[in-house]
């Protein structure tokens, strides 16, 4: 492997400098984006429309067109490059880019990195160059080319090794959102994005893995791959708070995807004002996905068969249905077990259809119009109204948790008595607009809509954190891709909630997708390995079995555990930490229980040190975020100070969820983690 940059490249003659050549391309490659751009500027679409319908969704698909063409100053164009020895493709060289850019003939200049031409930059080996000649990695400084690296695939002298610039990509300080991954995309990963969007896969990967990232390029690789379906059925990131999607917003923007959307289960789940919450106990107990079947039963007990004949009324002619039929009707809805809903509205056209045969054998020739008319009759609607009146969800949910009798009716053999005391509320609510519903009441409610009326259905969803949901929250995301598929991110070992998943099998059951292919990431990219072998050290307590992190990336003393004696010291250096960390480029964290947040703030503020809360981007000018330890997960710092480890686990309601607290904590940071305690550090970790 050959390295070549700025300073250790000089030439005489710079049209023989392959630097300068590649600047130029550069050069030419930003001229023909800036043209493509222009030309969907200078579109005129005045005359090409019928109507002004057409005139404003064209015009959107304009500026979502032009926003997609952006040239980023400060993100490279392209990133490396594929000489093929005996290639089909026309031309031999392509240059790999997050976007497609071609020249005014036509021709390309990037290519992108979704492209099956592309996937050789990624996958091609010593053992298995694929027809690769020569892979080139840019290095870039401020969007400015500075450094090329040169892999020989079909060389045999050349060894395998590391490659410094991809290396130095990796470890770049990171101010600002989450950066795509796209120049640095391992093989292992590789393959991950460009699975086929029929199937659904869950990615188990330890912190640092890349995980998150490898979700959000799947999203762009499939949104290239199969835009025009998933156009119309639509896509959809899930979270686990609004500070994270914040920290990843700007990942598919910068790979020219500016369509997909973003939320979190609550707000998925948003039909009702959440203003309460559950004991931990009591969420178990919701969240347990025995409640669809308490639901399921809740709903159907409002059916009832008729209790008399109908009379149907046209001009002079009585025309009889009598109850055996219309039971008749009621029970094979039943058995077919479709939406309440839609039987609902099924229920009075089988009626009126029973009202046309006797019109029929009565000698009348009666049309599609006149069952409708019999299906809104008067007489109809009471019938259906009896039978099978309209379930509101909320309502149904609020006569559950208040209503013990009509809740142990559906509970039976479900729950236990114990259960059902959890979920009762101690002094009922009077409405549903009234009540103090909880994010878990939210969920039931959303399961109990979709029982009365099918929840649609979106082309893919990726699922993020995947391992802190609930059996009934799995459910509700299951809902929105009842059709389409999904990729399911998590880590068992960092599963905080009291109801987070003991297997991947049982959430995919929940999600709905048993037949899933689980995929695991075990080779860490971004934390050091002297901070993840720390970190390790918690797995045998609170996920035993569950494979440690290894980490690739060696950062000799870039773990720091220092003990101040006595505790009203401990603010103090924690801050003298921050300070110490600051001295770094990049971006710090201040991570700590929950209960310290606010004497640490006010410490931070004494001090002069202005700082950040989580989902705050940080500048160049503002780098210092002070994060819960409760909102940490998913975020990443280049230098991490964590205050009172013992204090992290004590703040969760068992040891378990604590030292997964922990974990989480311990392995936040990229470059270097500074750990301050006075009360002893939690004797899992044992001595450094």
């Amino acid at each position: 492997m050959s390295v070549s940059d700025s300073v250790s490249d000089p030439v005489s003659e710079p049209s023989l400098d392959p630097l300068a050549r590649e600047r130029a391309h550069l050069i030419s490659s930003r001229a023909a984006l800036r043209a493509m751009r222009e030309d969907v500027e200078a579109l005129d679409i005045k005359d090409v429309t019928a109507n002004w319908v057409n005139s404003l969704v064209l015009g959107r698909q304009i500026e979502d067109r032009i926003k997609a063409l952006a040239d980023l100053a400060d993100t490279p164009l392209f990133f490396g490059r594929l000489d093929y020895l005996h290639t089909t493709q026309e031309g031999q060289r392509f240059y790999i880019g997050r976007r497609h850019v071609h020249d005014a003939d036509g021709d390309p200049m990037v290519i992108d990195w979704r492209a099956p031409v592309s996937q050789p930059y990624y996958q091609a080996s010593k053992k298995d160059p694929q027809d690769v000649g020569l892979r080139r990695r840019f290095g870039y400084t401020a969007g400015d080319l500075t450094a090329y690296e040169d892999e020989h695939l079909s060389d045999p002298a050349e060894l395998e090794t590391t490659s410094r610039l991809l290396q130095t990509e990796i470890e770049r300080p990171r101010v600002g959102p989450m950066r795509d991954i796209v120049a640095t995309i391992q093989p292992e990963q590789d393959g991950i994005v460009r699975s086929d969007l029929s199937g659904t896969v869950c990615v188990q990967g330890g912190p640092g893995t890349g995980k998150t990232a490898v979700g959000l390029h799947r999203v762009a690789y499939l949104l290239y791959a199969h835009r025009e379906r998933l156009a119309r059925t639509g896509t959809l990131v899930i979270g686990p708070n609004r500070s994270f999607l914040h920290y990843i917003e700007q990942v598919l923007p910068a790979l020219g995807e500016l369509e997909v959307q973003q939320a979190t289960v609550d707000d998925l789940v948003a039909h009702v004002e959440v203003r309460g919450t559950d004991e931990a106990a009591t969420a178990v107990v919701k969240g347990d996905a025995r409640m669809a079947e308490v639901l399921r039963r809740a709903v159907r007990s409002h059916v009832a068969m008729p209790k008399e004949s109908l009379m149907v009324v046209r001009g002079s002619r009585r025309w009889r249905v009598p109850a055996y039929e219309i039971e008749e009707m009621v029970r094979e809805l039943l058995d077919r077990d479709i939406r309440y809903g839609a039987a609902r509205e099924a229920l009075p056209q089988r009626i009126a259809h029973a009202v046309l045969v006797r019109m029929e054998e009565a000698g009348e020739a009666p049309d599609d119009r006149v069952q409708n008319a019999v299906a809104r009759n008067t007489a109809v609607k009471a019938v259906v109204k009896e039978c099978w009146p309209l379930v509101e969800p909320a309502k149904l949910v609020l006569r559950l948790l208040g209503d013990a009798e009509f809740l142990a009716e559906h509970a039976e053999g479900l729950l236990t008595e114990d259960e059902q005391k959890l979920l009762l509320w101690a002094k009922p609510a009077r409405s549903a607009k009234t009540a103090k519903w909880s994010a878990a009441d939210a969920v039931l409610i959303d399961e109990a809509r979709d029982l009365v009326e099918r929840t649609h259905s979106l082309g893919h969803v990726v699922l993020d954190e995947a391992q802190d949901l609930s059996p009934m929250q799995y459910r509700a995301v299951g809902r929105r891709c009842t059709t389409g598929s999904a990729t399911v991110l998590g880590d068992l070992a960092q599963g905080t909630t009291p109801w987070a998943t003991g297997s991947w099998a049982q959430a995919l059951g929940h999600l709905g997708k048993p037949e899933a292919v689980v995929e695991e990431l075990t080779a860490g990219f971004r934390v050091p390995r002297e901070v993840i072998a720390y970190a390790s050290r918690l797995l045998p307590h609170m996920s035993p079995g569950l494979a440690a992190v290894e980490s690739v990336r060696e950062n000799p003393g870039s773990l720091a555990v220092r003990h101040t004696e006595a505790p009203e010291e401990l603010d103090a250096a924690v801050v003298a930490a921050c300070v110490e960390s600051l001295a770094h480029e990049g971006s710090i964290g201040l991570i700590a229980a929950d209960a310290r947040i606010a004497p640490l703030a006010e410490a931070l503020t004494a001090a002069g040190l202005a700082y950040l809360s989580p989902g705050e981007e940080t500048t160049a000018e503002s780098r210092l975020t002070l994060v819960p330890a409760s909102l940490a997960k998913g975020l990443e710092y280049d230098y991490v100070v964590l205050d009172e480890p013992a204090a992290v686990v004590d703040g969760e309601p068992d040891e378990r969820t604590g030292l997964r607290r922990l974990y989480v904590a311990l392995t936040r940071a990229v470059s270097g983690l500074t750990i301050l305690h006075s009360a002893p550090v939690p004797e899992q970790l044992g001595e450094l």
